[in-house]
């Protein structure tokens, strides 16, 4: 690894830290406003990353997803994506279960697309103000760096929490709107849903999802720039 990556690998993880972060609290902040206490208890509504960090998830995938796709090569499409440790819920103590199943579900997504707005915001701001320009020399590349990977990763991972293939946040909200007769299926799916996506992620499936929304964020960052 060069010298350059150091630092961008170093505001990488601070920003997927956060970002996993905030999912995991905002699964347990609702799961508790409908009655659940069990991740309250554990003390996972804190945005402390000690609390929701997964060894392979968090730090070992990540790291060497971003090593193998800044290096390129044969390697350098696999996505820079990552998880936490899952959060822990209690269906049973929910009040009204349905819409508590699809509102703790969405609560990691929409937290991570509220952080990704307010990153767009403040980019735009910047670019639009000419604010960026203000900033010293020394800190333009990494505060730049920084708000970028804050929108872009928060985008990426709402993305691919939407995808409805179980254990996935999209899966347990399809699960809600499906018979019962289907729910079996879904159960054999989440057996093997994470063999299912890391298949779709490497032959490009979300890749060709994100590419599209990649094109629409900068076309709508840049515009009347």
């Amino acid at each position: 690894m060069t010298s350059e990556l150091i630092p961008q690998l170093l505001i990488y993880m601070i920003v997927l830290l956060f970002a996993i972060s905030a999912h995991e609290a905002a699964h347990a902040w609702m799961s508790n406003r409908f009655g659940d206490d069990t991740a309250r208890l554990l003390g996972r509504i804190t945005l402390n990353p000690t609390a929701h960090i997964d060894p392979i998830g968090t730090l070992l995938i990540p790291i060497v997803s971003f090593v193998l796709t800044s290096i390129g090569g044969a390697v350098g499409n696999i996505p820079l994506i990552g998880w936490g440790k899952p959060t822990p819920v209690n269906p049973l103590r929910w009040r009204n279960k349905d819409l508590a199943n699809v509102m703790v579900s969405a609560a990691g997504i929409l937290a991570n697309l509220f952080i990704a707005i307010c990153a767009f915001v403040i980019l735009k701001v910047m670019f639009m103000t000419g604010i960026d320009e203000s900033i010293p020399l020394t800190l333009q590349k990494p505060v730049g760096l920084l708000l970028t990977y804050f929108l872009f990763m928060n985008v990426s991972l709402a993305i691919f929490n939407l995808l409805p293939f179980p254990p996935l946040d999209g899966g347990k909200i399809l699960e809600t709107f499906l018979p019962a007769s289907a729910r079996p299926l879904l159960e054999m799916m989440e057996q093997f849903g994470f063999v299912i996506l890391m298949m779709l992620i490497y032959i490009g499936v979300f890749d060709a999802i994100m590419r599209p929304v990649s094109a629409l964020i900068y076309y709508l960052l840049f515009l009347g720039v």
